[in-house]
């Protein structure tokens, strides 16, 4: 069954551009022109996906953004005229997959949704790097090993931290999957953006930042006190003991 793609964007000529590209590579694109129309379309049908542009007439992309994350896990890539590293920053702590700015490529727009679905099923390429030994299992839910407190259920993507679950995005799963993994190892920015992007080097050192800084107030909202990942200055982040 093709994905189901919603673009939520208000220029027609840009969404039948997006329409034409996105069926002709094999998937089901819908359209809506404003952001409450998108809402309403995501709470009355299931999307595998989502494009959305920033600058919509009856409010900002961004705003609608942390709408649908309130309610869903579903891939967003966003779209804008606007190229600011503030802006991509501000989009990708917000929980956003993607950014792309405008005018772009319709082959680069849909690789980049081909690359975000494919993350669906995370295997990060360092673990088959790292020395230490993974103790995710695909068939079901492991502790990650020394570190009790978090436990990684690879069939359904999902962790859970002091027994309850994380609400993560698939780029946040796969950074948390890593760095758990290997509790203590200290991994570069290079490292991660290998271990969670299929295209790391389409993204930027200030990306892992965001998503590193997104993922703690997940985890600092289940446990203030707890402080689980480490920034090495200089060299990057590690995954530490807790009390």
């Amino acid at each position: 069954m093709p994905a189901r793609i919603l673009i939520i964007e208000d220029e027609p000529s840009i969404a039948d551009t997006l329409l034409y590209a996105l069926a002709t590579e094999g998937f089901s694109p819908h359209w809506c022109a404003t952001g409450q129309a998108g809402i309403a379309a995501l709470q009355s049908q299931a999307f595998d996906f989502v494009i959305l542009d920033i600058g919509l007439p009856d409010g900002s992309g961004f705003e609608f953004c942390k709408q649908i994350r309130a309610r869903s896990t579903v891939p967003i890539l966003f779209l804008t005229a606007r190229n600011g590293e503030i802006d991509r920053v501000v989009g990708l702590e917000i929980g956003g997959d993607d950014y792309l700015a405008k005018p772009f490529s319709p082959r680069e727009l849909t690789a980049r949704v081909k690359a975000i679905l494919r993350r669906v099923s995370p295997t990060p390429a360092l673990d088959q790097q790292a020395t230490s030994q993974s103790p995710a299992s695909s068939s079901g839910a492991s502790s990650a090993a020394h570190l009790p407190w978090f436990s990684i259920d690879e069939a359904r993507c999902l962790i859970r931290f002091r027994g309850l679950a994380l609400e993560l995005t698939r780029i946040e799963f796969r950074l948390c999957k890593t760095l758990i993994s290997h509790p203590g190892r200290v991994f570069s920015r290079e490292q991660l953006l290998d271990a969670a992007w299929d295209e790391p080097e389409a993204s930027m050192d200030r990306t892992v930042d965001a998503h590193i800084k997104t993922l703690r107030a997940k985890l600092h909202a289940i446990d203030p006190a707890a402080d689980p990942i480490k920034t090495h200055r200089g060299l990057g982040y590690s995954s530490r003991e807790l009390p």
